[in-house]
Formats: structure tokens, C-alpha cells, sequence
């Protein structure tokens, strides 16, 4: 079950086409728990990177990796719902690829420096933060 800031997130964004104030920009992941067989849905910040989705597993800078990576990773495909521009919300099934170590640590630099919160999530956790690329499966999605 999601916490209540996570529960709100997720009505916020569903009620106002993808829009949550003061969180920019956000998308909703869907995956199927590794361990429940249901489908839990989380609200993270994310870069679009030509293509692809790119998330972040920070989880706040904890000691461990989120459960939505660990489900995401488990089951191998997902859903997400973006804002499509227009007040409305588009959902894609999506393939997650965990970036390479270079292109990872490039691309958790570049998310560090747009929202600073990321690299305080780096320095308190002694393991390296993953950045999941979320791939689109929908041969007709918008662009």
C-alpha cells in the first residue's frame, strides 16, 4: 500500500491531468509486486532523455534500494502515466534498462545539478543510487 504522501501524490496528478504542485515533472510506475502479485504504483520524479523515461532510486537517500525498483527489476516491464501536455494523462508499457555505470553516473550528475535533493540522496547513502531508463513499448506513443 502506498505511504499517504504517495496516495496523495497519486490522486493530485490523476485529478489534474499529470500535474502536481510542486513536484515537476512526475510520473506514476506501475509494476507488479515481486512478492504480492499486485500492482503498485509509485509517483517519482523523472528526465525525459530522448526516448526514454529516466528514473531515479534514491529512495531518499536510504540504505536500501526502493520497492518499486525491486518489483520494476523482478517483473521486467511496467506502466507509466505522463501528463500529456494537454491536461490530460497517456499511459505506456514500458522496459526498464538499469543504466551502465558511465552513462549512470553522468546522468545522476545532470539529475543532481536540475534538483539539488538528489545529491543530498547521494551523500547519505553508501550505495550507488540506480537510474532505470524506461523504455517505451507502444509502437504508437506520442512524442
Amino acid at each position: 500500500m502506498a505511504n499517504e504522501f504517495n496516495q496523495r501524490v497519486i490522486e493530485e496528478f490523476r485529478a489534474h491531468g499529470g500535474q502536481v504542485e510542486g513536484i515537476s515533472p512526475v510520473l506514476l510506475l506501475t509494476a507488479v509486486g515481486r512478492r504480492s502479485g499486485e500492482p503498485r504504483t509509485t509517483p517519482l520524479v523523472y528526465h525525459r532523455d530522448g526516448e526514454r523515461y529516466l528514473v531515479f532510486g534514491s529512495n531518499g537517500g536510504a540504505t536500501e534500494h526502493p520497492q518499486w525498483y525491486r518489483n520494476l527489476t523482478a517483473a521486467g516491464v511496467g506502466t507509466v502515466e505522463l501528463s500529456d501536455g494537454e491536461g490530460g494523462v497517456t499511459t505506456l508499457s514500458v522496459r526498464p534498462v538499469e543504466l551502465d555505470p558511465v552513462e549512470r553516473e553522468r546522468q545522476y550528475a545532470e539529475q543532481a545539478r536540475r534538483a539539488p535533493d538528489f545529491a543530498d540522496f547521494a551523500e547519505r547513502t553508501d550505495r550507488t543510487i540506480p537510474v532505470i531508463a524506461l523504455h517505451p513499448l507502444d509502437p504508437h506513443r506520442p512524442r
